[in-house]
Formats: C-alpha cells, sequence, structure tokens
C-alpha cells in the first residue's frame, strides 16, 4: 500500500495541531482560533467534498452552549474544524470517543478524590479528550 504524501502531511500536521490545542487547553482553559484555522486548513490537504458536511459534527456542542451554556467557543470551533478533516460520519465517532473518555476518566477521578476525601472538579478541559477521539477516528477508522 502506497501512502500518499499529502496523507501523510495531512496525518502530522492534524496530530500536531490537536496536540498543541490540548496543551493550550490545560494551561490556560483556551483554544486559540490559530489552532482551529490550522486544523480546517490541514482538511484541504486530501480534499473531499463530502467532508464539507463534517463541519456539523460540533452542532451537539453549539447546542449545549445555547441550551445549558458551560461548553467554550474554542471546543466548538474546534470541532467544526476537525469537521472538515475527518467527515460527518468520523466526526461523530470522534465525538462520541472523546466524550466517553472523558466520562470514564471522571469516574476514575471522582472515586479517587472521595476516597481522598477531596472536593471532585465540576470542569476540565475537553481539547485532550477530543484529540484522543479524533485522532482514534482519523488513525483506526
Amino acid at each position: 500500500m502506497e501512502i500518499k504524501l499529502p496523507l501523510l502531511l495531512q496525518g502530522g500536521f492534524f496530530t500536531a495541531l490537536l496536540a498543541a490545542a490540548s496543551f493550550w487547553d490545560i494551561r490556560k482553559r483556551i483554544i486559540p482560533d490559530t489552532l482551529c484555522l490550522g486544523v480546517a486548513l490541514t482538511g484541504f490537504l486530501v480534499f473531499q467534498p463530502a467532508n464539507l458536511w463534517g463541519i456539523f459534527a460540533a452542532l451537539p456542542f453549539l447546542l449545549a452552549a445555547l441550551i445549558w451554556g458551560g461548553t467554550g467557543g474554542g471546543d466548538i470551533k474546534l470541532m467544526a474544524a476537525v469537521g472538515l478533516v475527518l467527515g460527518f460520519s468520523k466526526g461523530m465517532t470522534a465525538l462520541i470517543l472523546g466524550l466517553s473518555g472523558l466520562l470514564l476518566f471522571h469516574g476514575a477521578y471522582a472515586i479517587i478524590q472521595k476516597l481522598r476525601r477531596r472536593t471532585v472538579p465540576k470542569a476540565y478541559p475537553l481539547a485532550p479528550f477530543l484529540t484522543f477521539g479524533c485522532l482514534s477516528a482519523y488513525f483506526i477508522y
């Protein structure tokens, strides 16, 4: 199987930009617009018109932010950008995997914190979990 250079570049840039978004989100609780734009632009290295529908992978976050609040705009923009790379089906898979990872992490962390008699955080940076889901969907699915 021959791996083409644009696909290799896309995978490398996609991974690096998502890792940077995770780092920023952990350290500063913000995802810079430039990183979201960079992720979106990687979708054009191996462009497929059907992937434009992937922008709707951000819709669950947008609706949650409008109805309940709490979801940051950076997470919404990041998922929209990722959707341009992955397309709708893989974008939704990434979303499900990332949020499932968050639930598993929170459950385990909550148990540990309760055993230590410490408080459990109410919010976590979301980009690391989305990165897990996105890279899983990109490289495995």
